[in-house]
């Protein structure tokens, strides 16, 4: 079992918070950033996540776009599947082939689907008071940041596990170092789906927001169970 995790010091997310509360005046994100965080003490079998997923229409957070939203709320126990949202986003700018066949979200499944100001506030309300469960942080932090400055002239932060992170912290720790290299010991993949898989979860199609997150909620309890200490602080696995 990991004990520790290899990781930069705790982030002081409750005055992160407080701060924001002083120089923000849009009111669904003063709400947001209002509502109570978990105290950084309280063990991880005790917190509410929520699982989140993003398909976009590329990679680069300056020039693409989110097209749909998954969030789905869990705990270490339970996973609340009727309390799941997906939203169906149109993008501003016209959707590429590529992205089409990557996602599988077409022209016409965009034609009356509404712009991220239309539905933000609904997706902090998810947010709010719960810690954000994700499989590569970049996207989500990045997308959500660039989608709200588009709109609203105003970024976000919130506190996030990274099942992706977190399991190259533990492929270093089982196959890391000169001494398991030279014995041909190799980190393996940190993809979702061969995460999954190290786990026994089943497989699920990818590239479907609210499928992805309840993957990556999956995978967030089946590491905790396998590595770690439920009892072991939101602190040391937040970011």
């Amino acid at each position: 079992m990991l004990k520790k995790l290899l990781s930069a010091p705790s982030i002081d997310w409750q005055g992160k918070f407080a701060q924001k509360l002083k120089v923000i005046d849009h009111p669904g994100l003063r709400q947001y950033y209002a509502t109570p965080l978990p105290p950084p003490e309280t063990p991880i079998d005790e917190i509410e996540f929520l699982a989140m997923d993003f398909e976009t229409t590329g990679l680069n957070p300056d020039r693409d776009d989110i097209i749909s939203i998954g969030t789905i709320p869990f705990n270490l126990q339970r996973i609340f599947t009727g309390r799941a949202k997906n939203w169906t986003l149109r993008p501003r700018e016209k959707l590429a082939d590529e992205s089409v066949i990557i996602h599988g979200i077409t022209h016409s499944d965009i034609l009356d689907a509404p712009d991220l100001s239309a539905i933000f506030e609904q997706v902090l309300e998810e947010m709010a008071g719960k810690i954000m469960v994700v499989h590569c942080q970049q996207i989500e932090r990045q997308f959500l940041e660039r989608g709200l400055m588009a709109r609203i002239n105003r970024g976000i932060e919130f506190p996030v596990v990274d099942t992706m992170e977190l399991e190259a912290r533990i492929q270093s720790r089982l196959h890391g170092g000169l001494w398991k290299r030279l014995k041909g010991e190799k980190k393996q993949s940190v993809r979702l789906g061969a995460c999954r898989q190290r786990y026994g979860l089943p497989n699920y199609p990818p590239h479907h927001a609210l499928t992805d997150a309840i993957a990556t909620a999956e995978l967030l309890q089946a590491q905790i169970a396998h590595h770690f200490n439920p009892k072991q602080s939101i602190k040391e696995f937040w970011q």
